[in-house]
């Protein structure tokens, strides 16, 4: 089994996949907080 030699391994595609992650559910939540705002005002 090969040495294990911490902070060698790339990582870059899990922090773009990780990264796309967060702005995905950021953009999310605000709409569907838009969404309730909307609701919230104009529901009858």
């Amino acid at each position: 089994m090969a040495d294990h030699k911490h902070g060698e391994m790339d990582i870059t595609t899990q922090t773009e996949t990780f990264d796309g992650f967060v702005k995905y559910m950021v953009r999310a939540v605000i709409a569907i907080f838009v969404v309730l705002l909307f609701l919230a005002v104009f529901a009858s």
